[in-house]
């Protein structure tokens, strides 16, 4: 029973198959083969406009290559003070921005507010050479805290984005899960809704190893495929990469398997509401929960075999623990949790 991550289960058969395949013959390499080419088109096609993509390993790599393109050496990213990019990520943004700072901001359920990101500007000092210049906020979507912006809300933070010349970076990981969740479009939930660059992810959710760096408008690119050369992420076979992706896309793959591991964790989350004991400390709008439960309870959940991140100590014999189901997480693991935490 492993629910400490969705990273913790192996790649969507569907998906490896596409990688044997990607393997017959020879090609061009650098991006410069059909496969990439393929993907660059399907995601014109669910983002409804041309968009300029660019995949790598990593959601680490596509979060600081998109971020250090958009945010110059003595700017400021603004970001929750939970966000990946802030406490996961050992300092790859700083590192490859060259030291612009990050901005960190609290939040409720792990989400900006337009007035929060109102506040932290007022402390920066615009134009004057003593301080360094916000440029650019980054939002999680789905959130560190399970939680999932809603179009108003991303407009809102577009909108103060927009006021103060700043560009707007979605943190996509669980970009999937977010949109199983509000049943919108890809397009809705980001260009159309103020988002200027977007790290696609796909690793979380089925692929082996691919994400993708999207930016919506031409002019953000600037030197980004220099970048991604000089931080190791221009795969030499980047077919192997895309083609992951195209399958990963390939009949609303992706969408499907978001939508499932979503429902895993509504039925933990219902489940659980019955365990003496136990809080939900945040919605569960996605594939992760955060809940409270008694010391007790939790060792002999870890006892029976399962597997979790105890996330913070709390008072009175009590633990917060982070829940996280996956597209290939076995229904019979969710009842054998229940089962345990019940007795």
């Amino acid at each position: 029973m492993n629910f400490a991550s969705d990273n913790a289960y192996g790649a969507d058969p569907e998906i490896l198959k596409a990688l044997a395949a990607a393997s017959a013959g020879s090609t061009a390499s650098y991006g410069e083969d059909r496969l990439t080419k393929e993907l660059k088109a399907r995601l014109a096609t669910i983002f409804e406009r041309e968009v300029a993509a660019f995949p790598v390993v990593t959601g680490t790599a596509a979060n600081a290559l998109a971020l250090s393109t958009l945010c110059p050496q003595h700017g400021a990213v603004i970001c929750h003070d939970h966000a990946h990019i802030a406490v996961d990520e050992c300092g790859a943004v700083e590192f490859y921005t060259h030291g612009a700072k990050l901005a960190l901001v609290e939040g409720v359920h792990g989400k900006l507010t337009p007035s929060a990101i109102e506040r932290v500007l007022k402390t920066f000092r615009k134009g004057d050479v003593h301080s360094v210049q916000p440029s650019v906020i980054s939002i999680t979507q789905v959130t560190e805290s399970g939680t999932v912006y809603t179009l108003n809300e991303i407009a809102g933070i577009a909108a103060v984005a927009k006021a103060h010349g700043l560009k707007l970076h979605m943190d996509g990981a669980r970009f999937a899960n977010a949109l199983a969740h509000l049943g919108v479009s890809p397009a809705a939930m980001s260009w159309k809704a103020g988002v200027d660059a977007l790290s696609f992810g796909a690793t979380k959710n089925g692929a082996l190893c691919a994400e993708a760096v999207v930016f919506f408008n031409p002019e953000d690119v600037r030197d980004f495929e220099y970048r991604r050369k000089k931080a190791g992420h221009l795969v030499s076979k980047m077919r192997f990469v895309s083609a992951q992706l195209v399958s990963y896309l390939e009949n609303d793959r992706w969408l499907a398997s978001a939508a499932h591991a979503n429902a895993l964790a509504k039925r933990l989350a219902q489940g659980l509401a019955a365990v003496p004991g136990a809080e939900l400390a945040h919605p569960v709008e996605a594939n992760a929960l955060f809940v409270k439960l008694p010391d007790a309870t939790i060792k002999k959940l870890r006892k029976g075999g399962a597997k979790f991140y105890d996330w913070a100590p709390l008072e009175h014999g009590q633990t917060l623990i982070r829940l996280v189901t996956s597209f290939a997480t076995p229904d019979a693991d969710i009842e054998r949790f229940l089962d345990l935490a019940r007795g």
